[in-house]
């Protein structure tokens, strides 16, 4: 057995599968076949639905997997054989040269400005020019500089620029060999080419461009710098984003991408906010915006942003002599032309390029698309054992779902190795801490472009030159983006050349950024609180977009103001705590199940409280999947292992009273059947699940011939298969009251209907619907069933069907004529809605729950199963709507990301806790009350003789929220690095008129 884990593809999926592995013991290889990692995500400019800049949140994670003592990137490189069997695999991998020395170049870039050679920018898609020397991109890890040999000329001028002596035109291919236990493919998908499209002219008309490229254009670091422009170098005043390109096409590719309609109206979004004036179009077939929050995103597409979304396929481009495009495109039976001045193609995923290959020597199947095959109950494995997959590889998804699955194939992985967790990584080791007791403040100021996400509205080179007037301020300067890994490089130089010993940085936000800048302090052997983060994005340059002046202006007295803090920080203890190694589920359905069994494979306790007699959740009520799975034999087959595995305890019957404690102490009550049990535990797991909506609409309850999908499949698991139905989609989703997407919905209806074909093939079967949401490789069910005679008609929101009697009238919008029609049964395909007590939890959790009722993640993208406290996840439906194979993969996600804290035997916390000055303390107990996690308590001390009750703070539990410096009226409770010194100088500073 190896206690190794092998990551091929060094994307977002591949590092989040590298760290979770790495912070849960294992030793890492990341094998990339670029220079660099990072994979598409790092070419994105902004994330949907919050619109986040894409490298803002990609950097923290770049510099976690490049400073990682446990994780060895194995760049350039590809895979050329596997042998052996699970849990003892040799692998050889070749490692193609960079003709750059990665232990001397400094990733200085002199040789890159020196190069005479000019090539195709394959990052920014080739919409610019870049040296045959280069890095590709700016904020890269590894940063180190390739030759392209094939752009190469020989030149030499490179090597003599060269002050470190690190270009090598003589390396050559390296063959590396590795002992792995266990092998994750994250190998991601290749984009389309639309030139197989000819009829919408790209390659040919310079203003069509595919999205990917549109993506380059709007960024900071693409060619125009952020600035939309046509290939004549004008702003366009009308785009059209073409959806389906190379997806949903017979003639390419049959299935669906899945992220198109979702990223065409971010595009359309952000187009707005670079032109206010522009027209964006969004053609569409159907409007697949069926991800947490997308759909809400893109009704403010169209009614804040005004974007046009617009129904029908367009079958031409044409050229007009001044470069604007005609497209004509067909509507309800009628064709139509407009003009534009660019259009947007939006491009599918394909299977990767190495897909064939890697398969071959890898020994995996692939499905009939070329991408690689998985069981719908087994979505992380291949068909060989130790060999996993996660990410578009597996099918088309956005990056959500491919975080979450990559977490998720990390615990599959590292349970084959369990026994060998710890035996081959290394602790991570600090320089001794810099002991500054009694040294003058010197403060270090870095203020960030982010791109342009700051620097497109706020004047950093001013701020940064206004920071060095300040006082105490040695040293200031600006970054393009400083939380890239050699901007961390940098500072940690600069704070030993210039001795700093506080550091502010001006960027975006501490929820995603704190914590990698304090660690670069600690690296640089300064305590790491003493850092002070000024947030001049969401503060600045988000909120006065439109006021360049002010937001600069606002920007220097937020600068002032945290130097002013800056001045009085000082070193913080670090607050340590054991850890018990058991897990609390709430929710025995299958999320919950899932969740478990991970543990117990890899050899922890859990506790499942569910609060029916039975376990299983709404598993219970699926016969059936699209794909012709039985979900009843999973059932049976999770509810006998989980009984029969003795390091799971099930509570039936039972709800949790109240959950007491903090990270790695976890103190629950649970009722079961009567009886309050007590059970201590390391980290809780929410999986819940949801319920199905009994609609109140269409004469649901009151005429017998209307069911729900629900009804109906219970229907058909009988045999029972009636003559005729019509099904109506989004029954309770997406209206005023519930906005969001239900997902499962289409594919239910679609499973239903195939069902009923095929007990019944002379069965009517009708479909009205707004847009049928066949996502990924589902797409073939819904041509399939236009192929069995299954009929969909499409409704409008604002001219629904209606119910009157036995009948159901809609709208024919090709005949343009009202229809009556009488089925045997009338099916709702009705909303999943959040479960009436996940309130209840989310208050005895101190976690949120989203405006739908459906609990709020710390990050829709990169944190998509974690809670902002720590040692509490999520996953299947309490997250929301979902597939079981997707639950099954969150599931298994939420024990990765748990056992990245169960596998320690102790964790460091922050030390931004409140303390007792005991000389102003009377006991008056307000704090206690005030305190929402039940950190503060009156205890009895000794002073000089005399016995006095005072408040004392129990630092573990304490989250340094504050609540109770804000209640004491004696200010005798305090929260470390927030002091009311600290505060007032903020305050102070801020009302300074410069």
């Amino acid at each position: 057995m190896s206690g190794a884990v092998l990551v091929v593809g060094g994307g977002i999926a591949g590092m989040q599968s590298a760290l979770d592995l790495a912070e849960s013991g294992f030793k890492v290889y990341l094998l990339e076949k670029l220079p660099a990692i990072g994979g598409r995500m790092s070419q994105i400019d902004k994330t949907f639905p919050t619109n986040d800049c894409a490298m803002c949140i990609l950097s923290p994670k770049l510099n976690e997997v490049g400073r990682h003592e446990n994780i060895e990137i194995i760049n350039n490189s590809e895979l050329l054989s596997v042998e052996g069997e699970a849990g003892d695999f040799t692998v050889r991998i070749k490692r193609n040269p960079l003709y750059v020395d990665m232990d001397r170049c400094t990733g200085c870039g002199e040789c890159a400005k020196a190069c005479p050679v000019n090539a195709i920018d394959e990052y920014n898609e080739g919409l610019s020019f870049r040296s045959s020397i280069y890095i590709r991109y700016p904020q890269a890890v590894p940063k180190v500089y390739a030759i392209d040999k094939e752009k190469c000329i020989g030149c030499g001028i490179c090597e003599n620029v060269c002050v470190a002596k690190a270009i090598n035109y003589n390396q050559r291919p390296e063959e590396i060999e590795l002992k792995v236990g266990s092998i994750i493919l994250t190998l991601g998908g290749k984009l389309a080419d639309p030139v197989e499209r000819g009829e919408y002219g790209y390659g040919i008309f310079p203003n069509v461009v595919t999205g990917i490229q549109f993506e380059r254009l709007l960024s900071a670091t693409g060619p125009f710098e952020g600035h939309v422009l046509r290939a004549d170098g004008k702003e366009p005043k009308r785009i059209a984003f073409i959806q389906c390109v190379c997806s949903r096409d017979e003639k390419t590719n049959p299935w669906c991408s899945s992220v198109c309609c979702t990223y065409a109206t971010k595009h359309a979004i952000i187009a707005k906010e670079h032109m206010p004036d522009v027209e964006t179009h969004i053609f569409v077939m159907d409007l697949r915006t069926f991800g947490k929050g997308f759909e809400e995103y893109a009704k403010r597409a169209e009614e804040e942003y005004g974007v046009v979304y617009k129904y029908g396929r367009v079958s031409v481009v044409m050229q007009k002599p001044n470069g604007n495009l005609i497209l004509k495109y067909e509507k309800d039976g009628r064709t139509f032309e407009e003009e534009y001045d660019m259009v947007v193609l939006s491009t599918g995923f394909e299977p990767p390029e190495e897909a064939k290959k890697y398969a071959e020597i890898l020994g995996i199947e692939l499905n009939e698309y070329g991408f690689c095959k998985t069981d719908p109950f087994k979505p992380l494995e291949t068909n060989k054992p130790g060999i996993f997959v996660a990410g578009v590889f597996s099918e088309p998804k956005d990056i959500p779902e491919s975080v979450a699955q990559a977490s998720g194939v990390a615990a599959r992985a590292s349970s084959l190795i369990a026994q060998d967790r710890g035996k081959f990584v290394s602790v991570k080791e600090y320089p001794p801490e810099r002991d500054v007791t009694g040294e003058p403040p010197r403060i270090g100021v870095f203020v960030c472009h982010c791109g342009i996400n700051i620097a497109s509205v706020v004047d950093v080179e001013k701020v940064a030159e206004y920071a060095k007037t300040l006082d105490n301020v040695v040293y200031a300067e600006h970054n393009l983006f400083t939380c890239s890994a050699d901007t961390q490089e940098r500072m940690k130089e600069i704070i030993n050349r210039y001795n700093l010993n506080r550091v502010v940085v001006a960027a975006c936000t501490p929820r995603t950024h704190e914590a990698l800048f304090r660690n670069t302090l600690r690296e640089a052997g300064l305590n790491p609180y003493l850092f002070e983060f000024v947030n001049i994005r969401e503060h600045c340059s988000w909120v006065h977009m439109r006021e360049p002046e002010k937001a600069t202006e606002k920007a220097m007295d937020l600068v002032r103001s945290g130097v002013a803090k800056a001045r009085l920080l000082e070193p913080l203890p670090y607050v340590e705590v054991d850890i018990n190694k058991k897990a609390l589920i709430i929710g025995g359905g299958l999320a919950g199940m899932t969740c478990a069994l991970e543990l117990a494979e890899q050899g922890f306790e859990s506790y499942i409280v569910e609060k029916e007699a039975e376990l299983g959740g709404n598993l219970k009520h699926l016969f059936y999947t699209i794909d012709g799975k039985n979900p009843q034999e999973l059932l049976k087959e999770l509810v006998e292992k989980v009984e029969k595995e003795p390091k799971i305890t099930v509570f039936r019957n039972a709800r949790i009273e109240s959950i007491d404690g903090f990270v790695g102490n976890f103190r629950s009550k649970i009722s079961v059947d009567g009886e309050v049990k007590e059970v201590e535990h390391g980290v809780v797991i929410v999986a819940t699940g949801a319920e199905e909506y009994k609609p109140r609409e269409y004469e649901y309850g009151k005429n017998p011939k209307v069911i729900t999908q629900v009804e109906l499949e219970e229907m058909l698991a009988r045999g029972e298969a009636p003559e005729s139905v019509v099904m109506i989609q989004c029954v309770g989703s997406r209206n005023d009251e519930r906005p969001y997407c239900s997902r499962i919905c289409c594919q239910t209806a679609i499973k239903n209907a195939l069902k009923i074909k095929e007990l019944n093939p002379d069965a009517d079967v009708l479909i009205l619907y707004r847009d049928i949401r066949t996502y990924g490789f589902m797409e073939k069910y819904y041509a399939l069933a236009g192929e069995k005679g299954v009929v969909f008609v499409r409704y409008d929101e604002n001219n629904p069907p209606k119910v009157e009697g036995d009948s159901v009238i809609f709208l024919d919008r090709i005949l343009e004529e009202e229809i009556s029609y009488s089925p045997q049964y009338i099916v709702l395909s009705s909303a999943t809605i959040p479960r009436k007590d996940n309130e209840e939890i989310s208050k005895m959790l101190r976690v949120p729950l989203n405006e739908n009722g459906f609990f709020l993640e710390a990050h829709p993208k990169l944190r998509p199963v974690d809670f902002a406290s720590e040692g509490i996840y999520l996953c299947g439906l309490a997250h929301s709507p979902r597939l079981i194979q997707e639950t099954i993969s969150q599931a298994c996600a939420a024990v990765s990301r748990a056992l990245t804290i169960l596998t320690k035997d102790k964790m460091v916390m922050d030390a931004s806790k409140a303390f007792v000055v005991r000389e102003r303390c009377d006991a008056c107990g307000l704090c206690v009350k005030a305190c929402p996690v039940n950190a503060i308590e009156l205890k009895q001390f000794e002073n000089r003789g005399v016995v006095e009750l005072k408040a004392e703070v129990n630092r573990a539990v304490c989250l340094g929220c504050g609540v109770c410096h804000a209640t004491c009226p004696k200010s005798a409770i305090v929260v470390k690095g927030f002091t009311i010194d600290q505060i007032k100088a903020m305050v102070e500073a801020i009302a300074v008129v410069r």
